[in-house]
This record gives structure tokens, sequence and C-alpha cells, in this order.
């Protein structure tokens, strides 16, 4: 009984830890919590599906019912669950929300921009991308929780006044990991459209707020989750490059200053990688403390397994898992 009284007031106060976090303070506002063991735990990584009928009533199924079986805290979603063609309908978004609610682990989607970005476009049904949006919203984030049969936590950047807006944007602590996940679409995180100043001020802040929390808490490592390529091998001034320079050069000042595990994913280009592009500026040597970890993705219906474990001195381990069901039959 202890025991569990013990557990449950460790749980409320890193809770309230996390909503300290949208104090005006966050270093003032954010004790470090308690020294506890290191803890060694595993989750899934998906994204980029399911976009058409084949992958809505076979292949994402499959993808779940394997996800369901395999031992994992928690499912991220890194974004675009539907063709970037098809249309933006209410229909849609529900078929979406209940297929995602069949998943037995806590599931965290992030927008991807075929939800709403590229709604507008004479490919699909020409929606209004802003009403989409709040649709999302609205329907995705409408609780204070993950998604999924079993729920987690989560502290929604809406909490802070300032941002009240961006419920999508969204952080949770697992062990001594922060995670992160922001609204940053492909393929462009839609610059030069006038909600795009207000969103990435809304991300930069928010990004700031999980590594102050990294640090102050005492946390090993922070693993931060887009929907968008952010194209680190393009240059600054390249027309797909210049809606993420603001986020890539704080990710480059912040994972510095942190000088431990920084790990961005992402999925929006369909191939599944894990490299280290960013660069410091200064040095122009790969910074080593960062990872990119790209998502499998349409017609690939895979999931990656990432593995914690503080005692090991790569800190995140990925696997590929292949479902069974949905690998491709290869003919000569």
């Amino acid at each position: 009984m202890k025991r569990f009284l013990a557990l449950v007031l460790l749980t409320a106060f890193q809770f309230s830890l996390l909503h300290g976090i949208c104090a005006a303070d966050a270093r003032a506002n954010s004790p470090a919590p308690p020294k506890s063991k290191p803890m060694k735990f595993e989750f899934a990584l998906i994204g980029d599906t399911p976009y058409d009928d084949a992958q809505e009533t076979n292949f994402f199924p499959n993808l779940i019912a394997d996800l369901n079986r395999a031992k994992v805290a928690f499912v991220v979603h890194d974004g675009d669950f539907k063709s970037g063609a098809s249309p933006c309908s209410d229909e849609l978004f529900e078929r979406r929300l209940k297929q995602f609610q069949t998943f037995k682990h806590p599931l965290i989607y992030l927008f991807g921009d075929n939800e709403w970005t590229d709604c507008g476009h004479a490919t699909t049904d020409k929606s209004d991308p802003m009403e989409r949006l709040e649709t999302l919203r609205a329907m995705f984030c409408a609780g204070e929780e993950s998604l999924g049969q079993r729920r987690i936590p989560l502290t929604r950047q809406s909490v802070d006044p300032d941002h009240a807006l961006y419920r999508e944007n969204v952080l949770w602590t697992k062990g001594s990991v922060v995670f992160l996940g922001l609204n940053v679409p492909g393929n462009s995180n839609n610059y030069g459209q006038p909600e795009y100043g207000p969103r990435n001020a809304a991300n930069l802040s928010w990004m700031k707020r999980g590594f102050d929390l990294a640090r102050t808490g005492g946390f090993q490592a922070i693993m931060i989750v887009i929907q968008a390529n952010p194209h680190f091998d393009l240059g600054a001034t390249n027309s797909l490059r210049r809606g993420f320079n603001d986020m890539i050069n704080l990710l480059e000042k912040e994972t510095i200053a942190f000088a431990k595990p920084v790990v961005l994913v992402h999925g929006d280009s369909h191939y599944y990688r894990i490299d280290q592009p960013l660069l410091g500026k200064r040095s122009g040597k790969r910074l080593e403390n960062f990872t990119r970890v790209e998502t499998f993705g349409n017609p690939d219906n895979h999931w990656i397994r990432v593995t914690v474990n503080p005692r090991d001195p790569n800190f995140f381990t990925y696997r590929p898992e292949y479902v069974r069901k949905n690998l491709v039959k290869h003919s000569r």
C-alpha cells in the first residue's frame, strides 16, 4: 500500500511539474523531479498511413493489430492519415478517429499537411485549410490525454494563454525523457501563408519550454516529433527550406547547450532512415548528440520500435518492425 501511495504521489508531482512549465518563468516554476532509478522502456513510431482504401481496410488494421500485440509504452503517429488528394471530409476524419481509438496503447497523433494545409487544393474537395485545422483540434485534441484505449496525460500548449490556439502542440515525459510534439506540416511548413508566423512562433516557444524542462528537471534526453521533413540537405534560401530555418537554428542552439541526446522524428518523405544531418554552424561538423529518425510511410505499412535504455551509451536504439501481413510479395 505504501509503495502504491508513493507511486501516486510521484505521478501527481510529475504531472504538476509539466503544467508548471507554462508559467511566466519555466526555470522558476519547474523544480527538478525526484531522483529515481533509470527506466528502460520501449515505444513505437508510425506515420503517413493510411492513404487509400486498401490501407484503410487492410494494411492499417494489420499494423494496428501488430502494435496491439507489442509491449510498448505508447505509439506516436507523426501525421498524414490520408493522401494529399483525398477529400478532407468530416466523414473521413471521423473514420480515422474511430480507427485511432482501436489502439490498445496510448496514441499520440501529430497533424500532417494532408489533413489541413493541402485541403484547399483542386485535387481535394477544396476545403478551407484553417477550418480543417480547427476541426482537427476539436476532434483529435478534445481532452488533456492521448488517444487510444489506454491513455496518458498530455500537457497542451493551449494551457499557455499566449498560445491558447495550439492544442495540438503537446508535451509528456516517460522515465528520463522529455517528449515534445509540434504542428510542423510538410512540405514547406505552409511558409508564406498568414497563419505561418503565429504558429511558427508558438512552435519555437514550445520547443524552448521542452528544452528548459529537460535541463532544469535533470532529464537525460529529449525527443521532438513533427510531420514535415525539414530538408536539412537544402540551402537556407531554398523555397522548401525557408519555412524550417528558424526551427533548425533553434535546434542547433539548444542541442549544443543541452549536450545530451536529442532526437527529431518526422515523416513526410516516406523513407525510413536514421542519420545525423544537423551541422554546427561554427564547427561545420555534425552534432554527435543529434539524431534524425524518419518513419515508414505510404506504401510501407510498418513501424519502428524505439528502446530507451539509460545504461546504454547510445541511450536510444531503433529497430524496424515489419508487419508480416503487409510484406510485399516480390517476383522476378
